[in-house]
């Protein structure tokens, strides 16, 4: 087998530059003279002069994540808490951490991992004084494999029974025979949460992700366009841009599992903003947290998903069709597959909001739009391990909480009368991660050397 080395996975960073720079242009956005009724009828409980900036543009990208920014426009929560708000349609993850960094947006949502390694300073990630209080939502995402791999043998994860070495044998009997040109898996950012799962699901087979394909940096409208043509076998993105591809849609290919299955509990989506808009906009801040707070409350009902998947549908948003917007929405999943059997699972846990079922967390108080920092450093060593950041930093604590601020999270929870957890770290059970392999925050270093497949291995980590 030819070896795919780091600079092909450059080449393919490069290759898909062109394409992000188009889709940039397609930018679009939502004007608060647009407003609807019910929305203006909302009565503010904070004053917009008592704040320092009430005018803010918020960026989002097509995807079912956008869904508490389109609850808080539709339903007045903005409004109510004194903002005045513009939504920008952004084309890309990479344009919507770009646009906060360089101020043409005031707050966005990014990828799990993008404000860590902002911090860190991590390749591919642009250094800069990130910060986000809040998730604004845990899982919601799954990975799609094309017709190609189902071909070649390869099925749903569910299919396999837990069975890693046999998925890796059918994953291998693919790349054994395939052209470089024909061994592509996309991602919508590099150093973040999807890239992660992408290596770290492979390299859990036995497979090094390093050899066996190169990874491309793709916006999600683009995904299924993309496998159409060949030009990826592999994706990780958000919904619904999944569901969009399987069998009975577009029929270009069929999820193998969605992140939870990687990861249960992981945090997919976080509000990003830059530090300065913190220290300069404190009354600001509190109000969108708060804003984004009651929306997540408003997506989390299992009554109102129904209406957030139609409204999401909207072509201001997803533009997808309500029925495949609701399928990581209401939770009625289809893996989808090419043998007509049916691989419907219906959960919530598809997409979490703010409230959690007791096997995603026991911990007094968790709910989803919470930060583990905890959390936070198990994506740092992952950036570690395959050298986009050389050394586990000393500091990794206090990167994680400049990074991730809870603190101001607890206090503007407080004020809405949530309670959070009193801790900022906690174990993540081996049953959490695919693998059965547990992470204890205490030692990342030793987390870090226990995998034998790494970027440079088999050299040991240390603290930088």
């Amino acid at each position: 087998m030819n070896k795919l080395t780091r600079r092909a996975l450059l080449q393919g960073l490069g290759a898909s530059a062109s394409a992000i720079a188009f889709a940039s242009c397609t930018n679009s956005s939502r004007t608060t003279s647009k407003l609807t009724k019910p929305a203006l009828a909302v009565e503010p409980v904070v004053n917009p002069k008592s704040l320092e900036k009430p005018n803010l543009t918020i960026g989002y990208v097509p995807v079912n994540d956008c869904a508490p920014f389109a609850v808080a426009w539709e339903k007045g929560l903005f409004h109510k808490y004194g903002l005045n708000v513009t939504l920008s349609r952004e084309a890309s993850w990479a344009n919507s951490r770009d646009g906060v960094i360089f101020g043409r947006l005031d707050a966005s949502p990014v990828v799990s991992g993008a404000v860590m390694n902002a911090r860190a300073g991590a390749e591919g990630a642009r250094k800069a004084p990130l910060c986000a209080a809040m998730t604004i939502h845990r899982h919601g995402n799954a990975m799609t494999l094309s017709k190609e791999l189902w071909d070649a043998g390869v099925r749903p994860w569910q299919d396999y029974r837990g069975d890693l070495e046999q998925f890796g044998r059918d994953l291998d009997g693919y790349f054994g025979k395939a052209p470089p040109e024909k061994r592509a898996w996309a991602v919508v950012l590099s150093s973040a949460i999807y890239e992660y799962f992408t290596r770290y699901l492979i390299a859990a087979t036995g497979l090094d992700p390093v050899e066996e394909f190169r990874i491309l940096i793709t916006p999600p409208p683009q995904m299924v366009s993309n496998m159409r043509i060949g030009a990826m076998q592999g994706y990780m993105v958000a919904e619904p841009w999944n569901t969009r591809a399987i069998s009975g849609n577009e029929g270009i290919g069929f999820t193998f599992a969605q992140g939870r299955e990687i990861w249960k509990g992981h945090p997919d989506r976080v509000l990003a903003v830059m530090e300065s808009f913190i220290d300069e906009n404190p009354k600001t801040y509190r109000s969108l947290v708060k804003a984004l707070i009651e929306a997540c409350q408003y997506c989390s009902k299992p009554e109102n998903r129904p209406e957030v998947a139609e409204i999401i549908s909207g072509r201001s948003f997803t533009g997808a069709e309500p029925k495949i917007t609701s399928a990581g929405i209401v939770g009625n999943y289809n893996y989808g597959g090419f043998d007509d059997k049916q691989r419907i699972v219906k959960s919530l846990e598809t997409t979490l909001f703010f409230d959690l079922p007791s096997d995603v967390s026991t911990i007094p108080n968790d709910h989803s739009t919470f930060l583990w920092q905890s959390q936070n450093l198990w994506l740092l060593t992952q950036a570690v391990r395959w050298q986009q950041v050389e050394r586990f930093p000393k500091n990794a604590d206090e990167i994680a909480r400049k990074a991730w601020r809870t603190d101001l999270y607890r206090e503007i929870a407080a004020e809405m009368g949530i309670e959070c957890p009193t801790e900022n770290h906690k174990v993540e059970s081996a049953e959490a991660f695919i693998d059965n392999k547990a992470f204890n925050p205490s030692d990342p270093v030793g987390y870090l050397n226990s995998f034998k497949i790494r970027a440079n291995a088999p050299r040991s980590f240390f603290m930088s």
